[in-house]
């Protein structure tokens, strides 16, 4: 398995080193910006010159998945798409751990006044996290800076600050955009998928789970009702032994992510599968049905009969407790399972993922854990040791 780690400029490292066309696919969690926690790095976005090079090294057809920042997404987009990409989509990951850092207007109008406010009460000392950080079972953040916040209510001390009690400047930070982006076709999708194995997009090694073991008590029900029999792999069969879909591979993947925090999970309503049988008509929008022609029979296409949380529709990447590493003092790290979902995604097996912002080798980390092969680029020293050792804990 290859594996290129390198220390130093992409731009540069791109020019030198990497051939046209021999990239199958580019996952990279770039700078976004923002000025992030005031490291250099994160002036700005890359610029179209970076993509450029991107472009020239991945295969025909081959995809670029890049992170952005909600505030500067735009100008990411606007970017690799004036690099030469085609914008394709973009995919929502959505998490639960974001702190709103957002200016108290009330208490800044009463700062300014030198007013001083009559403090009401005060919660729990709670320590403050390092971003990219979660929290465990109980509540705690994982990772902390050695700082405490007590937060507190007050009352407003002035009239001008108490006609703005209740305003701030900025939402809870709870979505990171991914832009999904394709080099050219050489040709037709198909001949470009048969020339250079990149073009497309692997839907089945990404799927979203199903519950097979709730769809099956799910099935039993629906079984004594309506002559359903559920197998052991979450299909049912009606009398006419028409198989009917709880997919055992999954649903069809999203362009949404989410983290299964439970903060994320509220925010999903109820939802039943299927209630009704569905038509099994062709005859209208022939070819037009992503999923082909509904089962036929003499009970026609059956519910589905799952239910629960609408989480379920959307991939679920959760962070382990020590997926990021004790020593990690990167800010922005993601993932493992969100980086390896996504190498899966655009990558053909055993192609080779390029991540010319690497960080702390999450995208490394995943593209070695999922059998492909690996190059990254990284400017900061530190960082390089980092994602060289995480590498290293999955590597054969």
């Amino acid at each position: 398995m290859r594996v290129d780690l390198f220390n130093g400029d992409c731009l540069d490292y791109l020019r030198l080193f990497v051939a046209d066309n021999s990239v199958d696919s580019i996952v990279t969690d770039p700078p976004y910006g923002l000025s992030f926690m005031s490291k250099k790095w994160d002036y700005d976005v890359p610029s179209v010159e970076v993509w450029a090079e991107c472009l020239r090294v991945l295969k025909p057809g081959g995809h670029l998945l890049a992170f952005a920042g909600t505030r500067t997404q735009h100008r990411m987009a606007v970017r690799i798409e004036d690099a030469g990409f085609e914008i394709r989509d973009m995919i929502a990951w959505v998490y639960g751990s974001g702190f709103p850092k957002s200016l108290d207007v009330s208490k800044a109008i009463d700062k300014a006044a030198g007013a001083e406010r009559e403090v009401l009460s005060s919660g729990k000392a709670v320590k403050r996290m390092i971003p990219g950080a979660d929290q465990n079972a109980t509540g705690s953040w994982i990772k902390d800076n050695g700082r405490e916040y007590v937060p507190t209510v007050t009352a407003a001390a002035t009239e001008d600050a108490a006609r703005w009690q209740g305003w701030g400047t900025a939402l809870k930070p709870a979505l990171e955009p991914i832009t999904v982006a394709r080099k050219p076709l050489a040709g037709t999708v198909a001949a470009n998928v048969q020339a250079h194995s990149t073009g497309a997009l692997n839907i089945d090694a990404c799927r979203v789970a199903v519950d097979l073991q709730a769809d099956a008590s799910q099935l039993r029900t629906m079984a004594r009702n309506q002559r359903v029999t559920a197998d052991g792999w979450g299909m049912s069969t009606v009398s006419s032994d028409t198989p009917q879909v709880v997919r055992p591979d999954g649903r069809w993947p999203a362009n949404l992510i989410h983290d299964g925090s439970d903060e994320v999970l509220a925010a999903f309503p109820q939802a039943p599968g299927q209630l009704a049988k569905a038509s099994t008509s062709d005859t209208q929008r022939a070819g037009q049905n992503t999923y082909g022609v509904m089962a036929r029979g003499s009970n026609g296409a059956e519910p589905r009969a799952d239910g629960g949380s609408a989480a379920r529709f959307f991939y679920c990447a959760k962070a382990s407790r020590k997926d990021r590493g004790a020593d990690n003092n990167h800010p922005t790290v993601k993932p493992t399972e969100l980086m390896a979902y996504l190498c899966r995604l655009v990558t053909p097996p055993g192609g080779v993922v390029l991540d010319p912002f690497m960080g702390s080798g999450s995208t490394g980390k995943a593209a070695v854990r999922e059998g492909f092969q690996f190059i990254g680029v990284e400017r900061e020293v530190e960082y390089l040791a980092l994602a060289a050792a995480r590498i290293a804990e999955v590597a054969p």
